[in-house]
């Protein structure tokens, strides 16, 4: 894959939603209240789908980017394409 995000930015938030995913397993052992983990699972839904968008805008600010500058349409379109196909399942 090509260099085209802020990789840093991205391991930092997967480590915390590693975290938030520990946290919500000690929950369930620690029988706490269904509402809170939920809660919670909510919270790590949330940041998961924020690490897809990153690393969307990432790929269409530099690999479509470089595509369309480069004169090769066609690629960027297949790029978007595979996008929306694979996020709109998230």
């Amino acid at each position: 894959m090509k260099q085209c995000m802020d990789t840093d930015n991205l391991h930092r938030r997967i480590k915390k939603i590693i975290g938030q995913l520990n946290a919500i397993d000690r929950m369930i052992e620690e029988d706490i209240p269904c509402e809170q983990i939920l809660m919670q699972v909510n919270a790590s839904k949330s940041a998961l789908h924020k690490v897809g968008h990153i690393i969307v805008e990432g790929h269409l600010e530099h690999c479509v980017k470089q595509a369309i500058q480069g004169e090769d349409a066609d690629e960027a379109i297949s790029d978007i394409s595979s996008i929306l196909e694979y996020y709109s399942r998230l």
